[in-house]
């Protein structure tokens, strides 16, 4: 079901439940095809380097908890970021973990990565047929 503008007519809350049971989809198919530990690169986007630290570091405690690994790499961008498809430091992790150093990307939450359902949705797809996934931390800022 779709709108005149193309978004689906959906309630907010249907279209944020939907979004994450296909990102929580694709996390289980690329975790179960692992077979292996889990591999996983950070994702930051901070307006400071004292912020993107601090993110990082809850991020890595969280990866650990989990029982991943880190990957040797962590990318991040910094400022009021332009479109997630713009983003210097996503699109190297992207490629980064595509290429197959990585599992996944884990960031704080969806914010940092975009709050456009539709760039999301596209993005899992993106990710998802490259055997790659997103995932945040638990909690309300996923």
């Amino acid at each position: 079901m779709s709108t005149n503008n193309g978004q689906h007519g959906l309630s907010p809350a249907l279209t944020d439940e939907r979004l994450e049971n296909l990102r929580s989809a694709y996390e289980e198919k690329v975790i179960v095809a692992a077979r292996r530990t889990v591999r996983v690169t950070t994702y930051v986007l901070a307006s400071s380097v004292a912020e993107r630290r601090a993110d990082q570091e809850i991020i890595e405690d969280d990866v650990r908890r989990r029982g991943w690994k880190l990957a040797l790499s962590s990318f991040w961008d910094f400022g009021q970021a332009p479109p997630v498809t713009d983003r210097t430091g996503f699109g190297e992790a992207s490629r980064y973990a595509a290429q197959g150093f990585a599992h996944g990307i884990v960031a704080i939450g969806r914010q940092a990565i975009t709050t456009d359902n539709a760039a999301y949705e596209e993005l899992l797809h993106f990710l998802g047929s490259r055997g790659v996934f997103l995932a945040y931390l638990p909690g309300p800022a996923t």
